[in-house]
Order: structure tokens, then C-alpha cells, then sequence
């Protein structure tokens, strides 16, 4: 026996699809503002942060979640015009991606992305030994080659495109989705994890009812103020629901994740005031990073501004240890040499990275 557990690895028994892969990793460290993981700092109304105290405190834990959060379903189903059945609720958006490339992914198979953009598409494709092909965007504004990308996913299972696409900040324009419906076969998601900070006509669910093949990703993390909950939904064709709801992990919603999430969605109109906030931030912010000598800031209909400058790493290290404030660098990333990505805060946290950095520059 203590032989046999001296020589035990389980590395060696990993499927050969999931080695080398490590736990994810964001880079937190502990700082008075955290501007890095493209949370909403700003504070709820005190009525709405009372309706869901009041739901998370009068929903009983001793039964088991409905498996398909069907109240969730309809409530979501109701603000998007939509029916149940074409709505999926998952444990964060991760769930959902995940499930997707789960079911829809697998050897043989390829999914096509647009980087740089979200790193997860990448990894969860990898998971589910489907190929991934990448169609990188313009370096100067990252913005999508159309024909490049259309071209690209003839041949594929899916294509995955964030909009506004994270972390350069802007959005999927109307004529590529329309070809990438038209001209190919893949199954199409637009993720809009931020599109409650866009425009009011920047989403494309409206798009689901006679696209079959398109479907659309939304999570309650980022203008909700809900990232700690782990709320995502899919709007999608119903046979692609069902094809979801078979595979997925039964029970992966908790019973606090539904309540709260429903009073959530019931009270997005006295939420809607404080994205307006943000987006107000976002603009003055856009202005305060464009007047640090040497700064490049990229416009955003999200709520973070994607900013290169000289030194990035070395910036964003003093950033968090001299002044104790926390962006995501971006310098490791291809095509995102020197680039920092600044969540939009409080105006008091705005103020306070914006006298930081003005301070590193100065100095140098």
C-alpha cells in the first residue's frame, strides 16, 4: 500500500485532451480598488438591494432547485420577448459556453474565434477536443476582417463572438452576423455579457426568432452587480435548449441563484439608473486616460476602456503596489503588447486611477 501511494500520479491518467492545463488564475491581489475583473462597483439601490436580501432570506434550503429554473426561464423569457423554451439558465455564462462546445463541439469539429477576446472560448474548445481556428482582428482598431471570418467559418461547428467583445470594447456590426448566418452553416453565439452598456439597439436577440442557427448569451454578472452569483442564459433556437438541458449538469443553479436572480430581472428598471452611471463614468474616464501623455485609448461600448501604454506591466504593478489599485495587463496577450484593461468604477475610484497614473507618468 505505501509503495502504491508513493508512485501514484494522477497526471499520468489525465485524458490526453486535458493535460497541461492549470486552474484558472485572474492575478487578484488584495487592493482598496479593484478595477480588473469588470464587476460593477457601483453601489444598488437601497430598494433593490432589499428585494433580493428578501428573496435570498425567504427561499428554503432543504429542497432541491427546479433542474431547469423554469420561474427564472419565464421571468427572463418575459423581458425578451421570448418563450420559456427558448431560454436556458446556466451557472455563469461559463456553463453555458461550456455545454455548447460539449454538445455541439468534439473531435472533427471546429470552432472559430476572433481574438483577442475572451480566453475561455479557447480553453473550453480545447476541453471538448474541438479545434479551434483564429481569425485575428485589425491591430490598429480590432476590428473584424469579415471576409476572413465568414470564409473561416464555412468549414466550422461554431463560431463564438463577443459583442461588445471583451476586451477590446466594441461591437459586432449587423451585416457580418447577417453573413455569417447567410453564407454559412455553423451555429452562431454573440456573447453580450456588456451589452446593457451599449446602445439600446447593440443586442441581437430580437435577431433569434427567425435565425434559427443564432444564438445569444447573457449573464447577469455585470450590469445585474451579480458576478458573485453565477447567473448566465442562453436565447436560442428550442431545439437548441433541449439539446442543453439533456446534457447538462443536473441541479447546477442553486436554489438562492434562482430566487435572487428572479427579484434581480423584476427590478432591472431601478438598476437601469445605475448603468446609465457607468456609461456616463466610461465617457469621462475615456477622456481622463486620453489626456496621460502617451496613452492610446480605444472607444467602448462596455463598461472597461482597453489602454496602451508604455511599460504596461511595470504600470500596472506600481498601479497596485504604491496606490493600491488593480487593472488586468494585457501584455502577455498577442496583439495586446502594452495594453491595460481598466473596469469603469466608482467616480471616486476613476478619480483615484486617473491621480495614479498621472503620478507614475509624471515620474518617469
Amino acid at each position: 500500500m505505501e509503495r502504491q501511494t508513493a508512485t501514484f500520479n494522477a497526471n499520468e491518467r489525465v485524458r490526453p485532451a486535458l493535460v497541461g492545463f492549470e486552474p484558472y488564475d485572474p492575478a487578484f491581489s488584495p487592493c482598496e480598488v479593484n478595477l480588473s475583473a469588470n464587476e460593477n462597483t457601483h453601489p444598488l439601490p437601497g430598494e433593490v438591494q432589499k428585494a433580493l436580501e428578501q428573496a435570498m432570506l425567504s427561499t428554503p434550503l432543504n429542497r432541491y432547485p427546479d433542474p431547469l429554473a423554469n420561474e427564472l426561464r419565464d421571468v427572463l423569457a418575459a423581458w425578451h420577448g421570448v418563450g420559456r423554451q427558448n431560454l436556458m439558465v446556466g451557472n455563469g455564462g461559463d456553463e453555458v459556453l461550456f455545454n455548447l462546445l460539449f454538445a455541439f463541439g468534439g473531435p472533427g469539429r471546429s470552432l472559430v474565434v476572433a481574438p483577442p477576446c475572451f480566453e475561455e472560448y479557447k480553453n473550453f474548445a480545447k476541453m471538448c477536443e474541438t479545434s479551434v481556428v483564429e481569425v485575428w482582428r485589425k491591430e490598429e482598431d480590432f476590428s473584424i476582417d469579415a471576409d476572413a471570418l465568414v470564409s473561416a467559418a464555412k468549414d466550422a461547428a461554431l463560431v463564438m463572438i463577443t459583442s461588445p467583445n471583451n476586451p477590446t470594447g466594441d461591437l459586432v456590426e449587423p451585416a457580418l452576423a447577417r453573413r455569417l448566418l447567410d453564407e454559412t452553416d455553423a451555429l452562431v453565439l454573440l456573447d453580450e455579457a456588456y451589452v446593457e452598456f451599449a446602445d439600446t439597439e447593440a443586442s441581437f436577440v430580437p435577431w433569434v426568432h427567425n435565425n434559427p442557427r443564432l444564438m445569444v448569451l447573457r449573464t447577469l454578472s455585470k450590469a445585474f452587480a451579480l458576478a458573485g452569483l453565477r447567473c448566465g442564459y442562453l436565447i436560442a433556437h428550442e431545439t437548441v435548449v433541449n439539446v442543453l438541458a439533456a446534457i447538462r449538469q443536473i441541479y447546477s443553479e442553486d436554489v438562492i441563484a434562482q430566487a435572487v436572480a428572479c427579484a434581480a430581472v423584476k427590478s432591472r428598471g431601478k438598476i437601469e439608473p445605475v448603468v446609465r452611471s457607468i456609461v456616463s463614468e466610461r465617457d469621462r474616464l475615456f477622456e481622463g486616460l486620453c489626456a496621460i501623455p502617451g496613452a492610446h485609448v480605444w472607444p467602448s461600448s462596455a463598461n472597461f476602456l482597453l489602454v496602451r501604454m508604455a511599460d504596461a506591466a511595470r504600470v500596472r504593478a506600481r498601479l497596485r503596489d504604491e496606490f493600491s489599485v488593480l487593472v488586468r495587463d494585457f501584455s502577455y496577450a498577442p496583439g495586446l503588447s502594452d495594453c491595460l484593461r481598466i473596469t469603469v468604477g466608482t467616480p471616486a475610484e476613476n478619480e483615484r486611477l486617473l491621480a495614479a497614473l498621472a503620478a507614475i507618468v509624471e515620474g518617469q
